[in-house]
């Protein structure tokens, strides 16, 4: 028997009258606002990252050529994500742009769609493809750059990693764009078991936005075409260090 989930927000319910989504708003506080006007599943204690979703997305913009890029890549069989951040130097805020969500099919596949979205722009990938494929014995990391991407294995620090990405959400300081449907579900339910482990389940796109925070922006590049300041005088942030 199949299941579905599907998310009811005060949109989908034009009979409300303005007047009183307001006065619902304001009787209940920040963190339920999400759950409330949204039908975004209230994880409580158990959310990893408890900055409310309005708080994060926002509407796509085109972006300034002279904003470095990068992208964080997560490997499996079963799925193979990435996600794609763009770096505004003077707010200090990254973007998640674009992402890729797709499940068993081969690097080929993969690595087409990724260099779609620009062959010059690098990335950090799971640390988990410097193993052996099972299928063949061959490393994907050394498959994926001989495919054409410009990556580099990501460091795999989780806590240290998802402490730095909330401590960007919480100052304002990332973004994600309402197209970016994928990320936005995995963001709305990732969380904690129990014991106080991270549940290993439907978080390829979040891992990739660790690697991506912790190691792609390091890497960051603006588009070779853009005439104004050049990609290498770009650096990180000094809370990249460590």
């Amino acid at each position: 028997m199949s299941k579905a989930c599907t998310f009811v927000e005060w949109e989908d319910v034009p009979h409300l009258p303005e007047e009183l989504k307001k006065a619902i708003l304001d009787s209940i506080p920040a963190w339920q606002r999400d759950s409330r006007t949204k039908g975004v599943p209230q994880l409580g204690s158990g959310a990893i990252y408890q900055v409310p979703e309005s708080d994060v997305t926002i509407q796509g913009f085109e972006l300034p050529k002279h904003w470095p890029r990068c992208f964080g890549m997560d490997v499996g069989w079963n799925r193979t994500a990435a996600l794609w951040g763009a770096y505004d130097r003077e707010t200090s805020t990254l973007y998640i742009y674009d992402e890729y969500y797709r499940g068993q099919a081969e690097p080929s596949v993969h690595s087409t769609a990724i260099l779609q979205r620009g062959k010059w722009i690098p990335g950090s990938i799971d640390p988990a493809s410097r193993g052996r494929m099972q299928t063949d014995g061959s490393r994907l990391l050394e498959l994926y750059q001989g495919l054409g991407l410009d990556i580099e294995i990501a460091e795999n620090a989780r806590e240290a990693g998802i402490y730095r990405v909330w401590e960007m959400l919480s100052q304002g300081r990332l973004k994600i764009f309402k197209s970016c449907a994928n990320t936005i579900s995995e963001y709305r339910l990732y969380r904690r078991d129990e014991k106080g482990q991270v549940v290993k389940k439907n978080d390829h796109l979040m891992d990739s936005l660790r690697y991506l925070v912790m190691s792609g922006l390091e890497r960051a590049k603006v588009e070779p075409s853009f005439t104004g300041v050049p990609w290498f005088n770009w650096n990180p942030p000094d809370f990249w260090a460590g």
